[in-house]
């Protein structure tokens, strides 16, 4: 994905987010997958995931599989 195409990502925040900064991060719903980035340097690094390496990831964040303390 070009620099050109990443301008024009519909970025979001989780609504459990408050305005105070903090750690925070954005998704992207994309053709090919989900987009990430940080919300405090929108114009750092992006990673980018496949649906299913995503949808894979949440499974594991719900179920309490991922150590997030």
């Amino acid at each position: 994905m070009s620099i050109r195409e990443t301008s024009k990502i519909q970025w979001r925040k989780s609504s459990r987010s408050g305005d105070t900064g903090g750690q925070c991060v954005e998704v992207a719903g994309l053709a090919a997958g989900i987009g990430v980035r940080d919300s405090k340097d929108p114009d750092g690094p992006k990673l980018f995931f496949a649906s299913a390496e995503w949808r894979a990831f949440a499974r594991r964040v719900r179920s309490g599989g991922l150590d997030l303390g």
